[in-house]
């Protein structure tokens, strides 16, 4: 039998990267998959390429006013879900003398107040025995140049973890944070960084990886699926760390 077979998954984000890795991956062991795209042109796009496999929506996290569609629609077509994953986000990185309250207020807004609301508002929908995956990284715990705001919004993602593990008994809901390492996804370009840019980064970051490569990000989705099934069900509120080593060694 597959590992999710009958259940339903709403991953955030959903439509790139690490989060359609991981839409895939769900689908594959039998979920129904709900996917967001955050703005008109990604959903459009996403609905193009991934309506025939998953049911798209479009919802930014960052807007109390689309995350309370989503969850209402996601009620009425399915009645609750035994999965999420809060994934969407951004990174940027300027160094701190460099950032601006316009730069400060976006990334908190996407990936701490749009991650809180995401699994506040669905808390309602979430069945007994159900999992919560929070997008986090392993920069949460690693200081790295220019990533003080990217940084600070996933030590807040691995707090929340934390608490919401010691409101909601683990019996009804688990809460655990997902920490990638270096994955190659289009995260950076998403951000405005050039391919020579990108190249350049990724070179600095290869030389402190143990492990010596990025990760891919079907192999996070890997992780993703141990989190959301019945394989972690001792797992209550730690964060996994998918790092090839950097946070560690």
């Amino acid at each position: 039998m597959k590992k999710l077979e009958g259940k339903i998954a709403l991953i955030t984000g959903g439509n790139s990267g690490i989060g359609l890795a991981t839409a895939q991956l769900f689908k594959d062991e039998g979920a129904k998959v709900i996917v967001t795209a955050s703005s008109l042109s990604t959903f459009d796009k996403a609905k193009a390429e991934l309506g025939a496999h998953f049911d798209v929506i479009q919802a930014d996290v960052s807007k109390t006013a689309d995350l309370d569609r989503l969850m209402d629609t996601v009620k009425q077509k399915y009645g609750g879900l035994d999965v999420l994953v809060a994934n969407a986000g951004i990174a940027n990185f300027l160094p701190t003398t460099e950032i601006t309250e316009d730069f400060y207020d976006r990334m908190m807004n996407i990936n701490v107040r749009g991650l809180f609301f995401t699994v506040s508002k669905a808390l309602p929908l979430l069945r007994k025995g159900s999992s919560v995956i929070l997008t986090g990284s392993s920069i949460s715990i690693k200081g790295m140049p220019g990533g003080s705001v990217y940084a600070a919004t996933k030590a807040a993602v691995r707090s929340l973890a934390r608490t919401w593990s010691t409101e909601i008994p683990p019996s009804q809901t688990r809460f655990n944070v997902l920490a990638p390492g270096p994955t190659e996804t289009p995260i950076f370009s998403k951000a405005g960084f050039t391919e020579e840019q990108q190249k350049g980064f990724y070179d600095q970051i290869l030389t402190t990886v143990p492990a010596g490569r990025m990760a891919k990000s079907e192999e996070m989705a890997k992780a993703a699926l141990f989190l959301a099934t019945s394989d972690s069900s001792y797992v209550v509120g730690t964060e996994l760390f998918v790092d090839g080593g950097i946070s560690q060694i």
